[in-house]
Order: structure tokens, then sequence, then C-alpha cells
């Protein structure tokens, strides 16, 4: 699977220009929207990506499933690279859609130990009263 199509890519450069922007100007940086989301298909682990620089590196949200996600630097170059049992890979989450701030996911991993349990908790907290 191609982790990136041109969009994506085009929208994570541009969180990286807008963050550099900010820091150059002296200026609070942005809390961005991620962008994508990976995951192992036979596993917990789970990255949501905000940036992408010229280097090949992802900046955002990952978790290997070992209990303590973090807000963080990863490599596109390894996740395409990686090699699982029964010539799986890591995968892209074509449905993948969200309006919440990195920070939104990154408070509620932490709450939860994990990005997938964030991504329950933060659906749990989007319902109306009555719902769920």
């Amino acid at each position: 699977m191609n982790l990136l199509t041109p969009e994506i890519r085009e929208a994570l450069i541009a969180n990286l220009h807008a963050r550099r922007n900010a820091q150059a100007q002296g200026e609070r940086e942005p809390d961005p929207v991620p962008v994508v989301r990976f995951f192992n298909p036979l596993g917990a682990a789970t990255w949501l990506a905000t940036e992408l620089d010229e280097d090949g590196i992802l900046f955002g949200l990952a978790d290997l499933g070992l209990g303590c996600p973090e807000l963080g630097s990863f490599s596109l170059w390894e996740l395409q690279s990686l090699r699982l049992p029964f010539g799986l890979g890591i995968e892209r989450d074509i449905l993948f859609d969200t309006a919440l701030p990195i920070s939104a996911y990154v408070a509620a991993a932490r709450q939860a130990g994990s990005i997938l349990g964030a991504e329950k908790l933060l659906r749990e907290r989007s319902m109306p009263e009555g719902d769920g």
C-alpha cells in the first residue's frame, strides 16, 4: 500500500511550513489536526501524523502498543519497509477523518494508555447524552 497520497503529502508539508513560519515569527505554534493514521493490521501499533519534512520524517503521535504513546518523530521509510507476517505491512487508514487537533489525541492517549483507547474516549465524549 502507498502510505501517502499526493494530497496527504501536501497537507503534511503544509503543516510543517505553518509550524516553521510560526516559530520564525515568534508566534505560538499551531495545533494541527492529524492528517493521516497508520496502523499495524496484526497488532495495536498506531500512528497519527501531522507533518512530513524533507527527509521523510513524520511528526505526530506514535503508539507501539506498549502503553506509552508519545508525541514525536518517526520515519516514513521505516513504516513503509516494515514487513509483518503473512506478507503484510503497515497500512494507512483510508477512512480516517477527524476535526480534532493533535493535542486532543495526545491528552486522551495519555489518559487511556493508547491511541486506540484515545479514539474510543474521544468518540464517547462526542456522543450526546443518552446515546451510546
